[in-house]
């Protein structure tokens, strides 16, 4: 069985790391340099930067963030945020990321995806997927654009199948209800998602214990799971995680 893989994000705006509850309230958790050091330390398996504002404020992704980032690193390291053409995924790549997210402009145009990964290998195209429950109780999972803010019109699952079809290499999908609350992972939105694509799926939004990671792992069928406040505020400690999990016989590299 392959390794679960344990990623860290930096959502970043003005260069610093920041970290909110649903999309909203967002508070500074630190240098993005510094925080990659740790992970890099800490043994972190890949590192996520999200310059949350790049697309709402229509520019690129802070490449000088992006390159600071990356001298500290010696694992993968995607990023995402204003990537809107093939020449924002080149910047984006030339400042030292291994990988770029799409998510507004894929959805206004799905060929991005296909151009990119074209140019780059499949294994470079992660497509991310902010998705919504439609209604409380509900397994039909809305796509949201723009950091959460719009919705887009379509469905969670048949996106996820779209992106594969086109050539993305990887979902991240985020859940908008669970982000930065700490209530754990949405599993059924994680295990919809992987149970229709064959690519691998990394879960994000709700990470606030070591069991919410063996819940998404198995319940949820991710393949990654992503986390930002409880690797920031040093809750949480990634050797402990990946031994917790060693020890509930979900395969991780020490």
């Amino acid at each position: 069985m392959l390794s679960k893989r344990i990623i860290a994000c930096l959502d970043v705006r003005n260069g610093q790391v920041v970290k909110g509850i649903n999309f909203e309230g967002l508070r500074s958790a630190g240098d993005p340099a510094e925080l990659a050091r740790r992970y890099n330390v800490e043994g972190i398996d890949e590192l996520v930067i999200l310059d949350i504002t790049a697309t709402i404020e229509a520019r690129r992704a802070l490449a000088d963030t992006i390159s600071r980032v990356a001298r500290e690193l010696f694992i993968p390291l995607a990023v995402g945020g204003g990537i809107r053409s093939e020449a924002d995924a080149a910047a984006a790549v030339e400042a030292g990321a291994d990988k770029v997210s799409l998510n507004t402009a894929a959805l206004a145009d799905p060929a991005l995806i296909t151009a990119v990964a074209t140019r780059y290998g499949s294994q470079a195209v992660v497509v991310a997927i902010d998705a919504k429950r439609e209604s409380a109780g509900g397994e039909r999972f809305a796509v949201y654009a723009r950091s959460g803010s719009t919705a887009a019109g379509r469905d969670a699952v048949e996106w996820a199948r779209e992106a594969e079809a086109r050539g993305a290499g990887e979902i991240l999908l985020t859940s908008i209800d669970r982000d930065g609350t700490r209530a754990g992972f949405d599993c059924p939105l994680t295990a919809a998602v992987s149970s229709a694509v064959s690519i691998p799926v990394i879960a994000s939004g709700g990470a606030g214990g070591l069991d919410d990671f063996v819940d998404v792992f198995t319940a949820g069928r991710a393949d990654a799971a992503l986390a930002a406040s409880i690797f920031h505020y040093a809750e949480t400690s990634v050797r402990g995680l990946k031994q917790h999990l060693q020890q509930r016989g979900i395969p991780v590299r020490l």
